[in-house]
């Protein structure tokens, strides 16, 4: 071959080289080639669109993001299914976090007592809570609540709730429970485990554990949207999660447990907004670090707490403490099918999520009010391969920007 052809291969290649690159910032793609995904409007609104769509939900509020930042923040829909409703607004619209109160409340609670030596993991709950004496409650330990291997059952039936006088009474329920199976022999994810952790933390701490929470997890997150009984005046901002007499419901707490309680307890209770509960999730991440850099708990008991703690294999969930893990035991899991084996999370009835995967320095929260009047036969069939197709979407970004 002559020089002059060779130059002229060697600066078609160039020439090619360079109109690919070009392509790619504009956006295009050679036909045929996969399309990277990013932390964008294009890998993410099909997904959340489609729970919309289906029926599953009216409205969502989606954030992804690491440590250090928030890479996507969007709302989608609106509070109700009419189309007068307010648009969801991913800043200001709150929610009923339902059970996520156990991981952002009832947990951290947990581990900031555990760190000032108050809480000491595998003690008796009865050091803390002498009312808890059933038959078979003496060996129960902190770590069987938070993990959920206690034996005790997965709540209270409805009946047990609605013929209760007043809190106190149902408290007196829940002290008087007994293990169904040997504690620590299998995982039962249950109510009951979260209540009892609620008063451990009053009984611990001195003070009510929503008075707890607002000085020692809210006011150092800068969590001002966040907090159990929002007042009257939030309640056009907040996503409704039921229907009485004709008119949607916002802003009174959906589980029934935690409403008999006085809208505040160990296993539901919470409103907060996107924003807010995005920050807790950075700060797990940071390992107990604020965004301000304030520790509130120390990097070895976060990492002990979202490790896992008890898996029994096949087809059952394994948990951390206080906190789920993976394998979630479930056909479709809400952490997907990339997150890897360090991934911790948790899922609330009325329709939010929040996983993180702490190898990718990931986060993913997804705020629905499914529990509002669905349009979907299966709401949560449909909303948990929502969630799962999200954590898969978020976790493709990250492996495409390390390669």
């Amino acid at each position: 071959m002559r020089a002059e052809d060779t130059g002229r291969l060697v600066l078609a290649a160039v020439l090619g080289v360079l109109q690919a690159g070009a392509a790619a910032t504009l956006g295009h793609r050679p036909e045929g080639a996969p399309r990277v995904a990013r932390f964008d409007a294009t890998t993410f609104d099909a997904i959340v669109l489609d729970g919309i769509r289906r029926g599953a939900y009216p409205g969502a509020a989606l954030a992804v993001g690491r440590a250090d930042t928030v890479l996507f923040l969007k709302g989608y829909g609106r509070l109700t299914w009419s189309a007068g409703s307010a648009p969801v607004d991913a800043e200001r619209t709150l929610y009923d976090l339902a059970s996520l109160t156990k991981v952002v409340v009832t947990t951290t609670a947990v581990m900031i007592l555990l760190d000032r030596g108050k809480v000491v993991l595998d003690a008796p709950v009865a050091r803390y809570l002498p009312e808890f004496n059933g038959p078979g409650t003496s060996g129960v330990t902190i770590r069987q609540l938070l993990s959920h291997t206690s034996g005790l059952r997965a709540d209270l039936t409805r009946d047990e709730i609605r013929t209760a006088p007043d809190g106190a009474a149902l408290l007196r329920r829940v002290y008087a429970e007994t293990p169904r199976h040997r504690p620590g022999t299998r995982v039962v994810y249950s109510d009951l485990n979260a209540v009892l952790l609620g008063e451990v933390v009053r009984q611990a701490s001195g003070a009510p554990l929503d008075a707890f929470a607002a000085a020692e997890i809210f006011a150092p997150l800068g969590a001002r949207d966040t907090g159990f009984r929002p007042p009257a005046s939030l309640a056009r901002r907040t996503a409704p999660t039921g229907i009485w007499r004709g008119r949607p419901v916002a802003g009174v707490v959906n589980d029934p447990t935690a409403a008999k309680l006085g809208g505040a307890a160990g296993n539901a209770g919470l409103f907060g907004s996107t924003r807010d509960v995005a920050r807790f999730a950075q700060f797990i991440l940071r390992g107990g670090v604020t965004v301000d850099g304030r520790r509130l708990v120390r990097a070895e008991t976060v990492r002990a707490f979202t490790t896992r703690s008890a898996y029994y294999g096949g087809t059952t969930e394994a948990r951390a403490l206080g906190w789920q893990a993976v394998p979630t035991g479930e056909t479709v899991s809400s952490a997907g099918t990339r997150f890897g084996p360090k991934s911790f999370g948790h899922t609330g009835w009325t329709g939010t999520s929040l996983w993180s995967d702490p190898e990718r320095d990931l986060f993913v929260l997804l705020l629905t009010n499914r529990a509002y009047a669905p349009r979907s036969r299966r709401p949560f069939s449909v909303l948990k391969e929502v969630r799962g197709r999200l954590a898969d979407a978020a976790a493709a970004a990250v492996d495409a920007t390390h390669h």
